[in-house]
C-alpha cells in the first residue's frame, strides 16, 4: 500500500474520532469496536491491521495536538510508524 494511502486511511479515521468528541485516550474496546469495524469494512483489512490503524489514528491526533510538526510528514521522528 502506498504511504499516501495509508495516511489518507489514518487521517478518515482520526477525523472520525474528532467527529465523535471520542476521548484520544480512550480504551473501552466497546466504543473503539465502530471504528475497527469501520477500517475493516471501509479499507479491507484484517482484525489485527484495522486495530493498528485506529491505534494510528488516536496516536496522529495525540501528536498532531502537541506542537507544529506533522506526524504524518515526520512519524518516525517519534517512532509511531507513520511515513
Amino acid at each position: 500500500m502506498a504511504d499516501s494511502q495509508y495516511d489518507s486511511q489514518i487521517e478518515k479515521i482520526a477525523s472520525m474520532i474528532i467527529t465523535d468528541k471520542m476521548s484520544l485516550d480512550e480504551q473501552d474496546e466497546t466504543k473503539l469496536k465502530k471504528y475497527h469495524d469501520f477500517a475493516k469494512k471501509q479499507f479491507r483489512l484484517d482484525e489485527e491491521s484495522s486495530i493498528q490503524i485506529v491505534n494510528e489514528a488516536f496516536l496522529y491526533l495525540k501528536l498532531k495536538g502537541s506542537d507544529a510538526v506533522d506526524p504524518l510528514q515526520n512519524g518516525d521522528q517519534f517512532g509511531a510508524g507513520f511515513s
